[in-house]
């Protein structure tokens, strides 16, 4: 991967997490007033909670693909290494799946949310557990590149030992 594409990639991550750090610290707050003048009182602090616990994950997320992308930049990629951030993203992506769950759970009961409204976000849990499985074909793809990388110096170093 160029230089220049992992500059790009960095910047828009870097956007992307002043953008996710700006929604926590205004956008929430004014979603939570919201609520309240909207009377949803019972469910203002659990949809809050899901939100930021949300915006948490994805933000893990972000700081791991930015560790990626520094394995990528240095050479060692396919290394044991990048297993921890592979595994953190997978763990993350799955803990926004079930907080989707969680959150068409708390809107679920009564009249005030449309029942399409909580099936339509049931169908996001669904698609980013899809994304945690997919990164997880990922991650075996990975397993494969590092055994293939480590059998590789093997025999270099046995051909080195021949020669």
């Amino acid at each position: 991967m160029g230089r220049t594409t992992i500059l790009v990639l960095r910047i828009v991550l870097a956007l992307v997490l002043v953008g996710t750090l700006f929604v926590q610290a205004v956008m929430v707050p004014l979603f939570g007033i919201d609520l309240a003048e909207a009377g949803a009182e019972a469910v203002r602090v659990p949809v809050l909670l899901i939100v930021v616990l949300g915006i948490l994950a994805f933000q893990v997320c972000l700081v791991c693909v930015w560790r990626l992308l520094t394995m990528v930049r240095r050479g060692p990629v396919f290394s044991s290494a990048a297993f921890r951030y592979v595994d953190v993203i997978i763990g993350a992506i799955t803990a926004a799946a079930l907080l989707l769950f969680a959150l068409g759970t708390v809107l679920a009961p009564g009249e005030e949310v449309a029942p399409g409204i909580v099936l339509l976000i049931g169908g996001m849990g669904i698609t980013v557990a899809a994304g945690a499985l997919l990164v997880l074909v990922m991650r075996a793809l990975l397993a494969s590149a590092v055994a293939t990388a480590a059998e590789a110096a093997r025999l270099r170093t046995e051909l080195g030992g021949v020669i």
